[in-house]
């Protein structure tokens, strides 16, 4: 798969969270809900990528601030090789992890 097309996958499971699960650590998953909902919509709304954060051009990491504290999110990709879609590829995946920093 072209690095040009996982990005555009990558975009689209982080605006829409579907195609993909989304898993919170435990320190994210203690703070209130208003916090985990912010969390959330600050994944979909991220657009700051650079060379730094991005070397792979895959759109699949980014950091933010909100309640005093930064968080990172981070998609992971998990091929079912024995699983092929219509195309007869393998099925891919995608996980996005919500983590405070503080527990990388």
């Amino acid at each position: 798969m072209s690095k040009n097309r996982i990005r555009e996958l990558n975009d689209a499971f982080r605006r829409t969270f579907h195609g993909g699960r989304v898993m919170m650590t435990s320190g994210v998953y203690e703070l209130p809900d208003c916090v985990k909902a912010e969390a959330l919509v600050q994944v979909t709304k991220f657009s700051e990528f650079s060379a730094d954060n991005d070397p792979h051009d895959e759109h699949d990491f980014g950091s933010f601030n909100l309640v005093g504290r930064k968080f990172f999110w981070k998609i992971d990709l998990y091929e079912e090789p024995d699983v092929k879609d219509a195309n007869g590829d393998p099925v891919v995946n995608r996980v996005l992890t919500i983590m405070l920093a503080s527990e990388y």
